[in-house]
């Protein structure tokens, strides 16, 4: 009786988020993933039914952590400071660690059907509701309005960081990453 290998489903996944993130995905056929990923291409049908359902898994994975990690945060910090700067940290550390699934999450989004971009869209709503809840009870003296432009220009400024590789140890890009977020977060109009 053949084992199947229960690593198998990540290895396609992480061979396909570097396919799809370096080429876009429609131009990465499935035949080409299964090669990357150690697998014959036929193999990858156990797991997915489609080139498509792989990259809804792929970007699932990137809302569902960063929702996760969100809410787990939110969970343990009894205050706001501690809790921002927690969500702060861990972002960065998403896009440094996981550079390539925010590419394609930023770059192909676009590419779902209606249903699974909604359903995508409402998670990361969720998740920028935490950082914009947390910014409200820091920053009184603005209002959801603001909050919300200014978690944006945090996040984006952070998530700047998968579109090119600065050449610096990683502790100076999370310090200056720390650095851009927190004055984003900070700003005043």
């Amino acid at each position: 009786m053949r084992v199947r290998d229960p690593e198998r489903a990540a290895k396609i996944l992480d061979a396909a988020v570097e396919l799809f993130a370096a080429r876009g995905f429609h131009a990465v056929a499935m035949s080409e993933i299964g090669p990357a990923a150690g697998i014959v291409g036929s193999g990858i049908y156990r797991h997915f039914d489609s080139k498509y359902a792989v990259l809804v898994a792929l970007l699932e994975d990137v809302m569902s952590r960063l929702l996760a990690s969100s809410e787990q945060i939110v969970a343990e910090h009894a205050d706001s400071a501690g809790t921002m700067h927690q969500l702060v940290r861990t972002q960065i550390d998403f896009c440094l660690d996981h550079r390539r699934h925010v590419q394609l999450y930023r770059r192909e989004i676009h590419a779902l059907q209606p249903d699974d971009a909604r359903r995508l869209r409402r998670m990361q709503r969720r998740y920028n509701e935490e950082w914009i809840a947390t910014l409200l009870e820091l920053r009184p003296d603005i209002d959801d309005t603001k909050a919300r432009a200014l978690v944006h220009a945090a996040i984006g400024a952070i998530q700047s960081i998968v579109t090119y590789d600065s050449g610096q140890p990683r502790d100076e890009q999370t310090r200056a990453l720390t650095s851009v977020a927190e004055s984003c977060l900070n700003a005043t109009w």
